[in-house]
């Protein structure tokens, strides 16, 4: 099948065979910035329901929510049980 003469002149003068390594690495940031935004978007500190507007009124005295504690002097340590 023998493309029209318009289509192989459109094709040799917008595609140049030297700009396919820009496509792939413009392609393979797009991609890779899109699955890292997915990851950071699912983690466990991102909420995505409001069904407690207010979380920081749940925790008790004597929960520790701190992710690195020099001195941990708590009975209980902080979990996300309200998903």
């Amino acid at each position: 099948m023998v493309a029209p003469r318009g289509a192989r002149t459109f094709m040799r003068n917008w595609f140049a065979i030297e700009a396919i390594p820009i496509y792939a690495v413009i392609g393979l940031a797009v991609g890779g910035a899109g699955w890292y935004l997915t990851r950071l978007a699912r983690g466990p500190t991102v909420v995505w329901t409001k069904s407690n507007p207010t979380p920081w009124n749940d925790i008790k005295q004597d929960e520790n929510i701190k992710i690195l504690d020099v001195n941990s002097r708590f009975a209980k340590s902080w979990s996300r049980d309200k998903l």
